[in-house]
């Protein structure tokens, strides 16, 4: 049987469809339907079920996909290890995430596996929201994605990556203002006392937190948006309003005084990062490194 039907055959069951297989493996829809279409007329069973959207893999097709594809992977690992100890082949990883947590986490990191000293890979980046990095992925514009959503399907491998606490923030005289002491161990004032800076005007920091810990909502709108966190902290820091920020983020600022938490709860807003990739690209010796060190690294940033 023909490994180039094969590998087209599990890029399609692990894409779900015949156009994000094709641009994954670089080939036209038609090539891809076409490759398909062969194996289905060796085997004497069809493979997919074609719908609206993408295709669904029958009976047979499950079970083909699930011998097939561990050896594949196998074979993949082997020929990417063999260039991997060639000097002259430096591999490129792509890398996607959202802009603070990217730069402030997982880049100073990796850096550590970059240049002449490091291991081998040099590094490209590209910064988004989670709905934009997973498509990047899925179509193949990146190796490696972090992203706060857990990705459905079979196409892509999530793994847990680290927690981040949030915290209700605001500079020194509005605390003041309010009455309220830094760090108290209390309720925090009622958001109507405060403006508020956020990354959009939906409020997702502080509406998540709202809810979280209060389990209501919060009825102002944003006083300064601006999309970006660590934009966020300079605007709370210089007065303009109390804010939701990663505690990472805003560690060093509370340490220097330049905001103070208005509210400690004692179970504190949590979300989770996951590292993202294709399925089956662990085999590849550069995307595995990457994804090992990163999660190495992810256990000193609690």
């Amino acid at each position: 049987m023909d490994l180039a039907l094969l590998r087209t055959f599990v890029t399609v069951h692990r894409a779900g469809s015949f156009t994000r297989a094709a641009a994954l493996l670089g080939l036209s829809q038609p090539a891809v339907t076409s490759q398909i279409r062969t194996l289905e007329r060796q085997l004497g069973r069809p493979l997919f079920l074609r719908q609206a959207r993408g295709v669904t893999p029958t009976t047979i097709g499950d079970e083909l996909a699930h011998k097939a594809a561990p050896h594949l992977d196998a074979l993949m690992e082997i020929a990417e290890s063999g260039l991997e100890h060639d000097e002259s082949v430096l591999r490129t990883l792509h890398l996607a995430g959202p802009p603070e947590f990217t730069a402030e986490r997982a880049l100073p990191a990796l850096v550590e596996l970059t240049g002449d000293h490091g291991q081998g890979f040099a590094l490209r980046t590209s910064f988004g929201n989670a709905v934009e990095t997973l498509e990047g992925l899925a179509a193949g514009r990146h190796d490696l994605a972090i992203s706060t959503v857990r990705p459905r399907g079979a196409l892509l491998t999530a793994t847990a990556l680290c927690d981040e606490e949030h915290v209700l923030v605001a500079a020194p005289r509005w605390a003041g203002r309010l009455g309220v002491e830094p760090i108290p161990h209390k309720a925090a004032p009622a958001l109507e006392n405060l403006p508020v800076v956020e990354v959009h005007e939906s409020l997702p920091f502080v509406c998540r937190y709202w809810a979280s810990v209060y389990d209501s909502r919060p009825s102002a709108s944003g006083t300064v948006i601006v999309p970006d966190l660590r934009a966020v902290l300079a605007c709370a820091a210089a007065g303009a309003g109390l804010a939701v920020l990663p505690r990472y983020l805003c560690a060093e600022a509370l340490e220097r005084g330049e905001v103070v938490a208005l509210h400690e709860p004692a179970v504190p807003p949590l979300r989770t990062y996951f590292l993202v990739v294709r399925t089956g690209t662990l085999a590849m010796p550069h995307i595995a490194r990457a994804h090992e060190w990163l999660l190495g690294a992810a256990v000193g940033w609690g």
